[in-house]
C-alpha cells in the first residue's frame, strides 16, 4: 500500500511537532529542559521532493533487521538508483523491497538483508525496473 505525499507547504501538509531544546544523551543522562522550544516540521526534513515522494508500508521479513516488517519508507522517484541503495523495484511484475547491487556489467541481484532469504539474481530474460529509492526507513521503536 502507498500514500502519496501532498505538495511542500501545501495546505494540510505540514507536520511540525515539538522540538526538545538539547539533545538526549545514549550514555549517561542528562538533565533536560521540560519545556520544548522549538517546532520541527517532519514533511519538510524527511521529503526532498513531494510530487516524486511516496511511502510505502513494508510487508515480510526478508528485509530485517534494517526493514522491520510493518514499516514504513520514505521512496523517492526522482533519485537514480545506485548499487548499495534500498530500492522499491518490479521484478516480473511483483513489488519488491531490496538492496540493489550490481556484480558484473549487466548483472542485477536484489539483496535481501536477512540470511534466512535468497537474494533475487536476474536472469537476462527478467522484466526489473526500479520504482524508487528508500530515503528514510520510519519503524515502531522496539
Amino acid at each position: 500500500m502507498w500514500l502519496r505525499s501532498g505538495p511542500r507547504g501545501g495546505a494540510g501538509t505540514s507536520l511540525p511537532k515539538p522540538l526538545a531544546p538539547e539533545a538526549a544523551q545514549c550514555g549517561f543522562p542528562s538533565p533536560a529542559q521540560d519545556y520544548p522550544t522549538d517546532e520541527l516540521d517532519l514533511t519538510a526534513h524527511l521529503i526532498c521532493d513531494c510530487v516524486a515522494t511516496y511511502i510505502w508500508r513494508v510487508a515480510g521479513h526478508s528485509m530485517e533487521p534494517v526493514v522491520p516488517d510493518g514499516a514504513m519508507l520514505i521512496v523517492d522517484r526522482g533519485i537514480a538508483p545506485t548499487p548499495g541503495k534500498i530500492v522499491v523495484a518490479i521484478v516480473d511484475g511483483e513489488y519488491t523491497v531490496k538492496r540493489l547491487n550490481v556484480v558484473d556489467e549487466g548483472h542485477v541481484t536484489m539483496q535481501a538483508e536477512n540470511p534466512s532469504y535468497p537474494d533475487i539474481e536476474l536472469p537476462e530474460l527478467s522484466e526489473m525496473m526500479i520504482w524508487g529509492v528508500v530515503t528514510y526507513i520510519i519503524s515502531p521503536a522496539a
